[in-house]
């Protein structure tokens, strides 16, 4: 018995480009340069995977956060020669810093046009990235303070100079308020950072157990748990997150990514479609 012929890829050029309100050139450039490889359809016409759709994205992103067209092209062609043949689903994050594209890969951040490292500067919250709350003005670290909100300062100070301290000033914090979701949410993201997902689980598990309508707790719970290769309980967290906030995007591209990644298409294409709305919003 002859093997069925594959399933053509879901999205056209004029879909990708309603979608994500890239340029059929720029959307061109990127394909003449092989970063996003489209199989043909029935008619010769492009047709674009799920994954094509989210290195798209990110070349959209980039735009939003002007950068130029070219030095986006140039950033995605190095990259190609970098990463391995299948991107990872998770663990990848790519992001503009400034004017430049950065690349945030477990454990280090790499200038995607020259390779350099990268060091010192903020996260940002990303799609698949977990989500860290917004900082304000640094305090001073070396302060004793005993507040929830004093110590939660302190922390967020200590993240670029000693993450040991920040972490263990976390943990001070929510020892002595175990109700504070902005303590779990920023130690969280800090162990998701370092590689530390399991711990991360834990922690959102501990967390959602004291504040289980917090949706940025099931948003990261669900990031982590994608880093684990556990996709099933990260749709679960997805969907939890978005029936407390039905307007986080980045829960409905996420969610869809997973779906696609496990051949649910209809549920992937349900969960881009919702995602683009809140983008034309």
């Amino acid at each position: 018995m002859s093997a069925p012929p594959p399933e053509t890829p879901p999205h056209t050029l004029r879909g990708i480009q309603e979608m994500l309100g890239l340029s059929r050139s720029a959307v061109s450039r990127l394909i003449a340069n092989g970063f996003v490889n489209p199989s043909r359809g029935p008619r010769n016409e492009y047709r674009f995977s799920f994954r094509d759709v989210v290195l798209l994205r990110t070349a959209h992103k980039l735009q939003l956060a002007d950068i130029p067209t070219r030095r986006i092209v140039r950033a995605l062609q190095r990259l190609k020669a970098t990463l391995p043949a299948e991107l990872p689903l998770s663990g990848l994050r790519i992001t503009a810093v400034g004017s430049t594209v950065a690349v945030h890969e477990r454990g280090s951040r790499w200038e995607a046009e020259s390779g350099q490292l990268l060091m010192d500067f903020e996260v940002a919250p990303t799609a698949g990235s977990v989500a860290f709350v917004e900082r304000g003005p640094a305090e001073d670290p070396a302060l004793v303070l005993t507040s929830a909100d004093a110590l939660f300062a302190q922390a967020e100070a200590l993240e670029a100079s000693d993450q040991a301290a920040a972490e263990r000033t976390y943990r001070k914090l929510l020892d002595a308020s175990p109700d504070h979701a902005d303590g779990y949410l920023n130690l969280g993201a800090m162990l998701c950072e370092s590689g530390r997902d399991d711990e991360a689980v834990a922690l959102y598990d501990a967390a959602l157990a004291r504040c289980p309508d917090v949706a940025l707790l099931h948003f990261n719970r669900a990031v982590a748990l994608e880093d684990l290769g556990r996709y099933q309980e990260a749709l679960l967290s997805y969907d939890r997150c978005l029936v407390l906030e039905p307007g986080i995007g980045d829960a409905h591209f996420n969610a869809a990514r997973l779906h696609d990644h496990l051949g649910d298409k209809q549920r992937a294409i349900r969960h881009f479609s919702a995602y683009r709305r809140l983008q034309d919003k």
